[in-house]
């Protein structure tokens, strides 16, 4: 018959599927919860459905989705799955699934090459790596000397941002004597842009690379800028060695808090909101620690969004998201913003520079007066001891 529509079934997806989870996605039966707890339901007419996605597999008729590239990797959704699936690990292995069959996003192979000649998916220079830091004069990490390994990452180091972050956690370390110490140009790209893209094998290429670079440099305590180099460090890498204890920087600065070694003497006059990371909070229940610095900082009003915690709106920047185009109307930091402007706080704090960016954004496209985005790192750097 001329012209006729037809499906191509290949019986094999599933068990492909099956294998790449180790059988995680077989206790999926469609019940629609991911669905209905998913973002993307609150900003388009049409959410995005795991459902399908898996039944689609299932059926042997998974051919190219543009949904399947939608997927901020936030987690909202895993929490509620009556059966505990692994959603995201999903998503992954389904992009890898279309990585294998060439059926992926125009641009995503462009981001690959970056990290392999560049290592760092920026499509920056590896030589500018370390410009920012040219009069900071950091010491290169010792183990026999430094507490810590201060590990900037990529977006810290070429994103001119979230480099305000790196220079304002590097002041509060100098100036409470905490020895620490970077790997400068030797740093390795931590692969979470990779691993989220769903390129497995490549991820797993770099994991073992960087661990070996750590391996090698006697790494013990690392301390992350980015929720998202932490969350891969401490679940996704091998092992680095029995003393390598990966940490994201507000957990650090808490802990050191908790001590009585970090005290704010001067006041931050401000009602504060607070925007949980989906990577520092969801996908690692780092609930506490952050508001933990709020509240030691005196002045700060602490008043949460009426989604906060758990249940949290995602930026819209993880699962490479930050390297994709989202149309105007259908970003969630649009109404991260609007719920932090509602509690009346004129400053929205966060802790991860992919959220720094798409808030930042969100507060100019609503047209948002007095309310500016700032890092807990940032603020405690302004009300450092005189």
């Amino acid at each position: 018959m001329e012209n006729a529509d037809y499906f191509v079934l290949d019986d094999e997806l599933w068990e492909e599927l099956l294998a790449l989870t180790d059988g995680e996605a077989a206790p999926c039966f469609q019940c629609g919860v991911c669905t209905a707890s998913c973002p993307w339901g609150l900003v388009r007419g049409e959410t995005f459905s795991v459902r399908k996605l898996i039944r689609q597999v299932q059926l042997g008729t998974l051919n190219e989705q543009e949904d399947l590239w939608l997927c901020t990797t936030c987690s909202q959704c895993e929490p509620y799955c009556p059966r505990g699936v692994p959603v995201v690990e999903i998503i992954q292995a389904l992009r890898y699934m279309m990585w294998k069959r060439r059926a992926i996003l125009e641009g995503l192979p462009s981001l690959l090459w970056s990290v392999y000649w560049n290592n760092n998916p920026w499509f920056q220079p590896p030589s500018q790596r370390t410009q920012w830091a040219l009069t900071l004069d950091l010491p290169t990490y010792d183990p026999d000397h430094h507490d810590i390994l201060l590990y900037i990452g990529c977006t810290a180091s070429y994103d001119r941002r979230a480099q305000n972050l790196a220079h304002s956690l590097i002041q509060i370390l100098r100036a409470f004597q905490i020895p620490f110490g970077v790997l400068g140009e030797d740093e390795p790209c931590c692969g979470e842009t990779i691993l989220r893209l769903g390129h497995l094998p490549y991820f797993k290429e770099i994991a073992e690379a960087g661990a070996k670079i750590f391996r090698d440099r006697g790494v013990g305590k690392l301390v992350a800028i980015s929720p998202h180099c932490y969350d891969v460090f401490l679940n996704h890498y091998p092992e680095v060695n029995r003393d390598f204890e990966p940490l994201h920087y507000t957990e650090y600065l808490a802990s050191v808090i908790e001590t009585g070694g970090l005290k704010f003497q001067k006041t931050f006059d401000r009602k504060v909101t607070y925007h949980d990371p989906c990577y520092l909070g969801r996908r690692n229940q780092g609930y506490e620690a952050p508001r933990k610095i709020l509240e030691s900082i005196p002045g700060v009003t602490l008043v949460e969004m009426e989604n906060s915690g758990m249940d949290a709106l995602c930026c819209g920047g993880g699962g490479g998201r930050m390297w994709m185009e989202t149309a105007p109307g259908e970003r969630f930091s649009d109404l991260r913003v609007q719920e932090a402007a509602a509690t009346g706080a004129n400053v929205i704090a966060t802790a991860c520079p992919f959220c720094i960016t798409c808030l930042e954004d969100g507060v100019k496209s609503m047209g948002i007066e007095g309310l500016e985005v700032l890092d807990i790192v940032e603020i405690a750097a302004q009300v450092l001891q005189k």
